[in-house]
């Protein structure tokens, strides 16, 4: 049997990816770069495409003709041949709980420390994040084509979006997906487990925003109320880490938010 051959075996029987280890332990006659050429071939062919170093992903027909498979079809499979926990996360999280605005043009993993090589040739779709530990109680799933993915439930992701907002873009877009993501958020559901997988700077962020930004008085209440309850104690903070803070700079005595920066949202 070809290599072409039994990846079109593999397909039929409902698997989607492979990895360049199990072709050598198949094909233990062919050399290794025998094998390398024939798997170049066939992506050159758009048979199959490489989004990680000795992974592979065969094409479903109706991706054939861009030869590009979004990143939500394999993601799960290429997590576990890292053998890495991960969770879809930031604008990505943000689509999957309806609260995109713009559709993320760019796919957002976040996995665990430490960090690792990924071709930007390779592919340009996925952007990593990394955490010392992945919050998995605050993980949904969800059910694509060829399995489940994980992603992170409103709350968990409306604290990621404040956290890292950098990687997004800034504060700004943080707060445009937050207005749409505010309809699926419950205050209750911010624990204080939440605070061993962020800081309470980045929650004073989140509800100074939540109450100057988006207007969300009520659940700023309540969100206020939580971490007061929690026995947080609030210390002054830029609401931006990347711009100065001049003397003359606006206080907000509630979240002891020192306000570095303005935070625009876009119309919905």
């Amino acid at each position: 049997m070809t290599i072409r051959n039994w990846i079109y075996e593999r397909s039929i029987s409902g698997l989607s990816t492979f990895s360049y280890e199990e072709v050598r332990n198949t094909y233990t006659n062919l050399s290794e770069q025998v094998i390398s050429n024939e798997l170049y071939r066939l992506a050159s062919q758009k048979v199959i495409t490489s989004p990680y170093k000795r992974f592979y992903v065969i094409i479903p027909p109706h991706y054939a003709a861009k030869g590009v498979v979004p990143p939500y079809y394999y993601i799960d499979h290429l997590m576990r041949y890292l053998n890495k926990p991960y969770y879809m996360s930031l604008l990505s999280a943000g689509e999957l709980l309806g609260a995109a605005h713009q559709r993320p043009q760019k796919f957002y993993v976040t996995t665990e420390f430490p960090t690792f090589q990924s071709s930007q040739k390779r592919n340009s779709l996925l952007v990593w994040q990394f955490r010392k530990r992945i919050p998995h109680s605050f993980l949904q799933n969800k059910n694509t084509e060829t399995g489940t993915i994980k992603f992170s439930n409103p709350e968990m992701t409306a604290i990621d979006l404040v956290q890292f907002a950098r990687s997004i873009g800034g504060l700004s877009r943080a707060a445009t997906v937050l207005m749409e993501l505010v309809e699926v958020m419950n205050v209750s559901k911010f624990t204080e487990e939440m605070l061993e997988y962020t800081t309470v700077s980045t929650m004073q962020r989140l509800g100074f925003i939540l109450e100057h930004v988006i207007l969300e008085q009520e659940m700023a209440d309540g969100f206020y109320d939580l971490l007061v309850r929690f026995g947080k104690r609030f210390g002054y903070v830029p609401l931006s880490h990347f711009a100065s803070c001049g003397t003359d700079a606006e206080r907000d005595k509630r979240w002891k938010i020192i306000i570095n920066t303005q935070i625009e949202v876009d119309d919905l």
